[in-house]
């Protein structure tokens, strides 16, 4: 499979010939003090900007919510200097203190357009050098203050600190190629316990790549991106970045894509980066992920995705029939359905695993189903969602069988809870969660979850998958718990944000027997600004 997918992007490389030379001609400055307006010929011949970068605008997730619209204030700042707007502005970055989008993917074309809504960073994005190039810089910083009880299932109380910087640079020439690059530093003070991997990663790099157009095909470029790269598809259930978290997730190899207006291509060949907190990250030689995806759009607000997927781990670390230790393999194949049709808001995703897990053969799935509505015009902007999520477990991990659905490198906090402690692997989850507007800049969400395992002699698997408790005689039972998520989220101006959110996770029987006066709560503040 892996020789199917280089196939499918040496494919890509052959697919048109190379672009035609830009039109136009070199001139020689005059010799007089005032340069000459230019014709309207000398304007057609410049390279057209307004297409560039070809951005993917991120995918809606699986709880997704509506904007409000309308006449209104849609930041704390309009709300001060009574700037009431007729319709919500034009700004590059979503009004929340999460953001899940690359920098990369983060659209600044509008610049283009003369009209535009000035701001004070303006002048470091989008500079054109001469007519063919075109160099950006941005970043961005958190503080998040954390407060946990009960962390990580022990009777211990946490209370710490996250910062975060990001800063990067974006050089063009033309469409035709690309580079990027983007620094990280993540650090964390006063905990009491052990900082996660995703804690801490001192002077880094989270993006560093090249992209190169290799083709156009039906008038839309198809890309090569080459080096270090977030990705991010779907309903980021399988593949995130993982913006919660203080590192963020990030990989090494090379991607080939297209997108068109109704339908975008994926091909990838990437391996994980292992983040080394002291020094310069380095990516995972035992571990191979690699996939084919697409998305088609046939109208506004509606989606369906396509995918395969496969995880090569070689790090001998799966544990198969009689105890054998030994490499795996997990194929994905899934198909997602999304949108939202006369206020009613839909989802529904499928996906199976098959492969070799040491000497057991892979047979797992997951579901994920969720109906929603969308009160439009009504006083504070309520959507309601209920949900059902499904991943299997396995009931006897030492036959020939593997059966425990495998969730690859998720967004999990947001679908299982922010505690972290339920991944999506064996697990029953339903779900409700509802969203409110009190004011166009102000976001209140309310999530509530119930826990069971769907085997009860399999682990309860956290949101990073690791195994953590378990029964095996299945006498503790199935019902893991309730938890009750809140967060609210002040939209400051286009820059700032500010996310308050407390999470409570009520013990049910299993927890009870294999954690007892365990009862973990999670208070949080975070302060995001961007540039």
């Amino acid at each position: 499979m892996k020789f199917s997918l280089a196939g499918v992007l040496s494919l890509t490389l052959q697919v048109s010939a190379a672009d035609p030379a830009p039109a136009g001609s070199t001139t020689v400055a005059p010799t007089t003090s005032q340069a000459p307006t230019p014709t309207s010929s000398d304007r057609s011949n410049r390279f057209d900007w307004s297409k560039v970068p070809p951005v993917t605008a991120p995918s809606r997730p699986g709880m997704f919510t509506i904007a409000p619209s309308g006449p209104g204030y849609y930041s704390l700042w309009d709300h001060i200097t009574g700037n009431k707007r007729e319709n919500p502005p034009v700004s590059p970055y979503a009004p929340y203190a999460l953001m899940t989008t690359p920098a990369f993917d983060i659209d600044f074309r509008y610049l283009e357009k003369p009209e535009h809504e000035k701001d004070i960073f303006d002048p470091i994005k989008r500079i054109h050098l001469g007519d063919d190039f075109l160099l950006s810089f941005g970043g961005n910083f958190w503080y998040r203050y954390m407060r946990e009880s009960d962390a990580r299932l022990t009777n211990t109380s946490d209370n710490y600190h996250m910062i975060r910087s990001r800063f990067h640079a974006d050089l063009w020439y033309q469409d035709r190629i690309r580079l990027f690059a983007e620094f990280l530093d993540a650090r964390t003070f006063g905990q009491a316990l052990a900082p996660l991997a995703t804690d801490v990663n001192h002077t880094d790099m989270l993006n560093v790549f090249a992209d190169i157009k290799v083709a156009t095909v039906k008038d839309v470029p198809a890309y090569l991106r080459v080096g270090r790269q977030e990705l991010l598809y779907g309903s980021q259930r399988l593949i995130s970045t993982l913006d919660w978290v203080n590192t963020r997730r990030t990989f090494q190899g090379v991607k080939g894509f297209w997108r068109t207006p109704t339908f975008d291509l994926d091909a990838f060949w990437v391996r994980p980066m292992v983040t080394e907190r002291n020094n310069f990250d380095n990516w995972d030689e035992k571990r191979e992920f690699f996939g084919l995806w697409g998305t088609y759009k046939p109208m506004k607000g509606h989606l369906t995705d396509f995918y395969f997927l496969s995880l090569d781990d070689n790090r001998n670390l799966a544990v198969g029939r009689a105890g054998v230790r030994g490499d795996s393999i997990t194929h994905t194949l899934g198909s997602r359905l999304a949108g939202d049709y006369n206020q009613f808001l839909y989802e529904l995703e499928g996906m199976y695993q098959f492969g070799q897990y040491s000497n057991q053969d892979i047979s797992a799935f997951a579901v994920a189903s969720g109906a929603g509505y969308h009160f439009k015009g009504k006083p504070l902007n309520p959507q309601f969602w209920l949900r059902y999520d499904f991943a299997s477990g396995d009931n006897n991990l030492t036959d020939g069988s593997r059966t425990t659905f495998n969730q690859l490198f998720p967004f999990g906090n947001y679908y299982l809870g922010w505690i972290d402690r339920v991944g999506r692997q064996n697990i029953h989850d339903f779900n409700a969660q509802l969203n409110l507007h009190p004011l166009p800049w102000a976001n209140f969400t309310a999530q509530y979850h119930r826990f069971y395992l769907a085997n009860k002699r399999d682990f309860l698997y956290n949101a990073a998958g690791t195994a953590t408790l378990r029964d095996a005689t299945g006498q503790s039972g199935s019902y893991v718990g309730d938890e009750i998520d809140f967060r609210f989220n002040i939209h400051v101006d286009r820059h700032e944000d500010v996310l308050i959110g407390y999470s409570k996770l009520f013990a049910g029987d299993f927890l009870k027997a294999q954690a007892p006066r365990v009862s973990p709560d999670l208070f949080y503040v975070q302060y995001n600004f961007r540039f």
